[in-house]
């Protein structure tokens, strides 16, 4: 079977810029959170429900209009990444002991061969990492895509304590990969809980991460909702910014070169 990517005209135009916030429904992403790539607010739609948190609105990362480099893992990535996005929440003060909770959907259309994955760690004031928080990865076989192979182990405690793929990658903010799948391990984690002890008292940033990997084709996301430390919501305003915009012009050559025929067995 030969999978058949291409790059058109109108698509090569579409693509010398990244806007964060994804689709055109899309809304743009927290006051003081800063995007490289492609990133935004959205409702549910697909495989993509309402967040656990009772809250209507996710934050979310997306491969689609992902920039060239981005969304590499930084201290424990793979070689072979080509583009994705990040997405870094603002500033925020945790005292000893303070729990950091989140929830996170990864939605990926990728599958065996073509292994994207996603990740979300915690840095230091001045952006030293942490702790890796957890991993998520494509699975060439039938597995938990939680750490993803290859990929660092979660520090964080997971609830559910093993995540699977479910079948279904219905969701937006892939563009014009929803509903697709290459071949054996996409679909979607659904919500699942990320919860982390913060030892020491300081200000963080928590931020997340996804990337294609072997080529810019079939897309992958992460949605994200209801961040806290302690009972304190990391966005206490819910107030979105103007989109960022982030130009990658250089990029578009690798992109049109990494469109490529790929033939399997």
């Amino acid at each position: 079977m030969k999978r058949n990517i291409w790059l058109d005209g109108a698509a090569a135009i579409g693509l010398l810029v990244a806007v964060a916030g994804g689709t055109a429904e899309a809304g743009p992403i927290p006051s003081g959170w800063t995007a490289v790539g492609s990133a935004g607010t959205g409702t549910a739609n697909g495989v993509v429900t309402a967040p656990p948190d009772g809250s209507s609105v996710y934050s979310y990362v997306t491969t689609n209009n992902g920039v060239a480099g981005g969304g590499t893992l930084p201290t424990a990535g793979l070689s072979g990444e080509t583009n994705g996005s990040t997405l870094t929440t603002s500033l925020f003060t945790a005292a000893a002991n303070d729990a950091l909770v989140f929830y996170f959907n990864y939605v990926t259309t990728d599958g065996s061969g073509y292994s994207d994955y996603a990740w979300a760690r915690l840095l230091d004031s001045s952006f030293n990492e942490v702790a890796i928080l957890f991993t998520a990865r494509t699975q060439p076989s039938p597995g938990n895509i939680v750490p993803g192979f290859e990929l660092p182990a979660a520090e964080a405690t997971l609830t559910p304590s093993s995540i699977g793929i479910q079948p279904g990658t219905d969701w937006d903010e892939l563009g014009h990969s929803p509903g697709t799948c290459w071949a054996s391990g996409c679909g979607h984690s659904g919500w699942s809980q990320s919860s982390f002890v913060i030892a020491n008292a300081g200000d963080y940033y928590l931020q997340f991460g996804v990337t294609n990997w072997s080529d810019w084709a079939y897309q992958s996301g992460m949605a994200v909702a209801g961040a806290k430390i302690g009972d304190t919501p990391i966005d206490p305003t819910g107030v979105p910014e103007p989109a960022t915009l982030a130009l990658f012009g250089a990029g578009l050559l690798g992109l049109a070169a990494a469109r490529r025929r790929r033939e399997t067995a």
